[in-house]
């Protein structure tokens, strides 16, 4: 072959290949990193990768380590299972946890050692500061649930007796087992006889349905614990959002309630270096669980607390402190991306205001986890709505950023990457709305293309620059449609006032704003107005619902996932009455007639009239299957195209490999049916 000719070809080739479509399979070939530890000399950066293997349906999880400051990674486990609780110990050596058992490997893979031999094992275990102690979760059996239970004569009943509320939590029936923070002393690899710290208590710690060894931590003289629990039961617990920070002495053996009088949640307590503070996450309003988070710093000496955030319009997802003590890092959600800030604690820390706070980081990507700090070197989690979460490190204070892990380089550099535009949309009542929009990889201008508008879930969650392995916008732009996701009422990173706004409003003016949107970007020559599509789930759900309602005919197709469709059936099986109570009301009382009448997309059901895909998980506890079944039956009965996906052993979520392939493919062969 001609010189100029092999070269066009090889090129021809190179643009191909470097033009891969992002598909359902290849997005479940990434590997998924998560940051776990800095070793202690501050030369080497922990970190896990799992993958899934689809025909074993189950994802495995491994160890790295990689330089701090760059360069070739290392596998360093490898055993079938996935490690966790991974901590430095000293030099170069690591502990972690797998099949419930301690273990502890140099960062260079050699010396894996398994250094406890508990019967059953241990659940989110923590060694203290001085290695006398280890903390750790259990399940401890306090109540009779089962038939069995009552009538032990009758061993193959199949019954369970309540007499009172929080019965089931997002995917599990209450059982009578609650977890419960243990401690034991440890030398040499021995665990001695655990103490329940919370003997007899009706409680759960870590908490359900989603908390971890975040919610019980050791003080930095291994001397007491803190933990988080809501210590309330039954109809209590299920309207009250009330979680506490305990203290509890190992010497006294005492508790004490550390956030006492303060009414929301309160969580992720964190101490300072020098042990002299204690800072957490703390909301201000019982039964809000999307209130504004503060940072809430205890003087330990003093007993005096403090909200370091309180004149601050924003509000906080996690909190880090520098090792010198002397600043606090956060994360925050800021018009639609998620960044660094830092806040310089006051001699006077009374005296720390909003005035001392500044952003670090900025730019169109999430910063979404903090690993740890070297100097001024500190290792977080990004991502971007091109690619999966990798590790960076932040050159503080300037917020510069470098890449450290490549995972998935190899992938993203065969794949098209979609154009991702921030616009500003003009509301209804004349706000200015963030909305991003997603074009497809080899996007023309010159051409028209189905649109799709995304309705965020929460409902007040953050729509940024977040990664989903379900709701990818990559994964659906690259597929040939342009994809509108709008920052409408309710969300955090536009200040306080927009994000509480949609409660007792969920079919007002959060309807008008994707409304607005959609309306907005049609506007473009691109876009073709024939071939509009609404997707979303749980309260993106409920939204296309509503909009199924009230559209006038904008809309060719919808896909609601796990949506609320009947607010009077919800509310009546739904398990955390506290949302339910705050962002509805009771339906019994007149004062919410409003929100079950007006924004109850049942109540629309004779203005349906567009083909629907409804999916429903069988174990969602939170929206029950009785919504989405509803839906369908009425799609049906109308002789409107329809169609059911029903998934009995997914929850809220679509977590299983196969499951989850199932639901794109169905996704988008939907789309290109009705679209």
């Amino acid at each position: 072959m001609h010189k100029s000719l092999l070269l066009t070809s090889l090129l021809i080739s190179t643009m191909a290949v470097a033009q891969q479509k992002m598909t359902p399979e290849l997005l479940w070939q990434l590997g998924r990193v998560s940051g776990e530890t800095i070793t202690a000399d501050g030369k080497t950066v922990i970190y896990g990768v799992s993958r899934y293997n689809i025909a074993e349906n189950k994802s495995e999880k491994n160890l790295y380590a990689i330089p701090l400051v760059g360069g070739a990674a290392k596998q360093i486990t490898t055993e079938p299972g996935a490690e966790g609780d991974v901590s430095a110990v000293d030099g170069q050596k690591i502990r972690y946890s797998y099949k419930g058992q301690l273990w502890e490997i140099n960062a260079d893979g050699t010396g894996a050692t398994q250094i406890t031999h508990i019967e059953g094992g241990l659940q989110n275990i923590r060694v203290s500061p001085d290695g006398k102690h280890v903390l750790f979760s259990k399940e401890v059996k306090l109540k009779k649930v089962a038939g069995s239970d009552f009538y032990p004569d009758l061993p193959k009943s199949n019954v369970q007796i309540y007499d009172n509320l929080n019965y089931r939590h997002w995917d599990t029936w209450e059982d009578g087992n609650f977890q419960h923070v243990f401690y034991a002393t440890y030398e040499n690899g021995q665990i001695g006889t655990p103490v329940d710290i919370m003997e007899g208590e009706l409680y759960d710690c870590p908490q359900m349905p989603f908390g971890g060894a975040e919610d019980m931590i050791w003080s930095p003289d291994g001397k007491s614990i803190i933990y988080v629990t809501k210590k309330k039961f039954g109809k209590e617990y299920a309207v009250s959002t009330n979680t506490d920070i305990y203290e509890y002495n190992l010497e006294t053996r005492t508790t004490k309630n550390l956030s006492e009088g303060l009414a929301g949640y309160d969580v992720a307590p964190s101490f300072s270096p020098d042990g002299k503070y204690l800072a957490w996450l703390g909301m201000s309003k019982d039964g809000f669980e999307a209130d504004k988070n503060d940072i809430i710093i205890l003087d330990r000496t003093s007993g005096k607390r403090t909200n370091l955030t309180k004149d601050w319009d924003g509000t906080v997802a996690s909190i880090y402190w520098t090792k010198d003590g002397k600043q606090l890092l956060f994360l925050a959600v800021i018009k639609g991306t998620e960044q660094l800030l830092e806040i310089s604690l006051q001699k006077d820390i009374a005296a720390t205001t909003a005035k001392n706070i500044r952003q670090v980081t900025e730019g169109d990507f999430d910063i979404n986890g903090i690993v740890g700090q070297v100097g001024n070197t500190l290792v977080v989690s990004r991502t971007d709505m091109n690619h999966a979460a990798e590790l960076f490190t932040v050159q503080l204070p300037k917020g510069t950023l470098q890449p450290l892990t490549t995972v998935n380089k190899e992938t993203y550099d065969k794949t098209g990457m979609c154009k991702v535009e921030k616009r500003w949309i003009k509301t209804t009542d004349n706000k200015e709305m963030l909305a991003w929009v997603i074009f497809p990889p080899d996007f023309d201008p010159a051409k028209k293309y189905p649109t799709l508008l995304y309705c965020q879930g929460g409902p007040q969650s953050a729509l940024s620059q977040f990664y989903s392995y379900r709701w990818n916008f990559q994964l659906i732009a690259s597929q040939g449609y342009i994809v509108v996701a709008p920052n409408r009422r309710g969300m955090p990173g536009h200040g306080v006032e927009w994000n509480a706004s949609i409660s007792k409003d969920w079919g007002g003016q959060p309807i008008r704003d994707y409304l607005s949107a959609i309306d907005a970007v049609s506007q473009e020559p691109y876009v073709d107005k024939n071939r509009l599509g609404a997707v979303g789930a749980s309260y993106g759900g409920y939204s296309v619902y509503m909009l199924a309602g009230v559209h006038n005919n904008r809309f060719k197709s919808f896909i609601a996932h796990d949506g609320l469709f009947d607010l009077k059936s919800w509310y009546g099986t739904t398990e955390e009455l506290w949302f339910a109570n705050w962002d509805i009301g009771a339906y019994w009382d007149a004062a919410n007639a409003k929100a079950h009448k007006e924004f109850n997309p049942s109540e629309y059901a004779n203005k349906w009239n567009t083909p629907i895909l409804i999916i429903q998980g069988g174990i969602d506890f939170r929206v029950g299957i009785e919504q989405g079944l509803q839906a369908f039956q009425l799609a049906q009965l109308k002789g409107i195209k329809s169609k059911l996906l029903y998934f009995p052993e997914e929850n809220h979520w679509v977590l299983k490999a196969q499951n989850a392939l199932v639901w794109q493919r169905e996704f988008f062969q939907w789309l290109k049916e009705t679209l």
